[in-house]
């Protein structure tokens, strides 16, 4: 004769294999995947051949069948197919010796005492299911009203008035748990860390305090798993039992339970409660925490996801104006020259025995339109820069301060001698002259609009260990450093310049900052109050690695 707990350890993995295949066909296990259906009970199967006395369930296989009903009450079954899985184990274990000689199977005693163990844990099935429908029910359809509010007014109000409703909501979970303290932490995406929103009950400062500890805790490595592994879904959040520090024991929580609250797509956050007696949590407590967690875990992703509908609307809308901006920009600045040129050109073709008498007047047309093909050239260019592309460069060798020096010499004929240059020495590279002539025209013309009118306007140009460096220095109003940041965006302008007279489109600085991504270069940008405003173009000595290959 063979003993069962034998006979199971030789051959657990067929036995799973087996249970498997024949669970999957019950109704509520449609949908899930082996790991979810499988569950907890390869580690039960396993607990029937550690060599304890089966027919009265142990408390480790006891916690086991705890663990499983947990599992099938979130995922919906009902009681009769949980009951079912436990006795469909029972078959597939006595399958193993089915067709073997009377000498391999065990004996009848063993059989009924595994058989009485299986029947055991169907009983705590049916008593855990009673349990949970008649301890739970009215807790959480409490539960459920308030956080239903709370997800309505989160369409509506502040982030304020939101934490005060969460805080609502964490003095309700208190309360069903018998907790002592309670804390929400939601999950900062882009700096993948945890924030902490609210928290209620007597330790809460205590548990604010607690939040940077939580880099060392089982749970956060739990959440570190979620935020690297988008598939995790929200059945694999398990309560998981979190060290208590002096601070927290001090403030008269001594056992502290930590949730994970996650999507299928995305980790949301963590939740956390904590009891003033020393003592492990019951299943039932864990069951309940992970019930109320994932009804707040839909309604606050709902409330994320409007939130960042918000966001996309608002941003669609600033597309809008900016469009209409632009159109309405471009047919006013547009107008000027070409109107201008459209009038010469009239008054040539009235008189064509004149046009030797008329030659500033075609310079002028020429003018015209030359002003007109730069703003054209411009818009064309700010754009493909808005949309992440960069300026195309011819390159070739070029005398940065020669390019300064023009600069000068044409700003100088319409703002007189504003302009000073300090360039020691003559600094080359292998760059697009065209574009660097641009860019320090507009940040000429910037230092012009907005700087002091009484102090000149110094261009300076000089090497420096990664290249060259090309600066314009303005004295006038800082600009403040929040603003800074929004500078190089298209039709970006400074409060401190709509507010002034000077006009503009907003796109010089873009251009500046596009002719320096071109090159492989950058714009840097200082401003105080009183040492004025400087903005500088840094290059390397030769701008060929940096363009895309065709």
């Amino acid at each position: 004769m063979r003993r069962v707990a034998d006979i199971i350890r030789e051959h657990q993995d067929d036995i799973v294999r087996l249970w498997t295949a024949k669970a999957t066909r019950a109704a509520s296990a449609r949908g899930l995947d082996e790991p979810e259906l499988k569950n907890i009970m390869p580690t039960y199967l396993a607990s029937l051949s550690s060599g304890e006395q089966l027919g009265s369930p142990t408390a480790t296989r006891r916690k086991h069948v705890e663990s499983h009903v947990a599992a099938r009450l979130r995922q919906g079954f009902h009681v009769a197919e949980v009951v079912e899985e436990f006795a469909l184990l029972g078959r597939c274990i006595s399958m193993m010796w089915a067709t073997a000689p009377r000498e391999e199977r065990p004996d009848v005693a063993e059989v009924e005492q595994l058989f009485s163990e299986l029947h055991g844990a169907s009983a705590a099935v049916i008593e855990l299911f009673s349990e949970h429908l008649q301890d739970d029910e009215q807790t959480e359809k409490r539960y459920l009203r308030l956080i239903q509010k709370v997800a309505s007014e989160a369409l509506e109000v502040e982030a304020a008035s939101l934490r005060e409703r969460l805080t609502e909501v964490l003095e309700l979970v208190m309360e069903a748990l018998g907790a002592q303290g309670a804390l929400l932490l939601l999950n900062e995406t882009e700096q993948r860390k945890l924030i902490m929103v609210a928290s209620a009950g007597v330790a809460k400062e205590a548990l604010a305090r607690y939040v940077p500890a939580l880099e060392a805790m089982p749970l956060a490595a739990q959440v570190s798993e979620s935020v690297d592994d988008p598939g995790l879904s929200p059945e694999d959040a398990e309560a998981t039992t979190l060290e208590v520090n002096e601070d927290l024991r001090r403030s008269d929580v001594q056992a502290l339970l930590g949730l994970r609250l996650a999507t299928h797509h995305a980790l949301i956050g963590v939740m956390c409660v904590g009891i003033s007696t020393a003592r492990d949590f019951t299943a039932r407590e864990r069951r309940r925490l992970e019930s109320l967690g994932e009804q707040l875990t839909v309604h606050l992703d709902n409330a994320k996801l409007y939130s960042d509908l918000r966001a996309k609307v608002a941003a669609l809308q600033s597309e809008r104006e900016l469009r209409e901006r632009f159109v309405s920009v471009l047919a006013h600045d547009l107008r000027g020259p070409l109107s201008a040129a459209r009038v010469g050109a009239q008054l040539i073709l009235r008189r064509p025995e004149m046009l030797d008498e008329r030659r500033e007047l075609a310079r002028r047309i020429d003018q015209n339109i030359a002003r007109t093909d730069r703003m054209v050239t411009d818009l064309l260019d700010a754009n493909r820069i808005r949309a992440g592309q960069r300026i195309a460069l011819q390159l070739s060798p070029c005398d940065l301060d020669g390019i300064a020096r023009e600069v000068i010499e044409e700003l100088s004929t319409a703002h007189g001698e504003r302009f000073l240059l300090e360039a020691t020495e003559q600094v080359r590279g292998n760059w697009n002259a065209d574009e660097l002539r641009r860019a320090l025209w507009n940040l000429a013309t910037n230092a012009v609009k907005y700087g002091a009118s009484d102090a000149p306007v110094t261009l300076t140009v000089s090497r420096t260990e990664q290249g060259a460096r090309a600066s314009v220095h303005n004295v006038g109003r800082m600009i403040p450093r929040a603003e800074q940041e929004q500078l190089f965006k298209p039709f970006s302008r400074t409060r401190s310049a709509q507010a002034g007279l000077a006009k503009g489109w907003g796109l010089g600085l873009t251009l500046v900052w596009g002719c320096a991504q071109a090159h492989g270069g950058k714009v840097i940008v200082e401003s105080e109050d009183a040492a004025g405003t400087t903005f500088s173009l840094e290059l390397p000595p030769d701008s060929a690695p940096y363009q895309p290959r065709a």
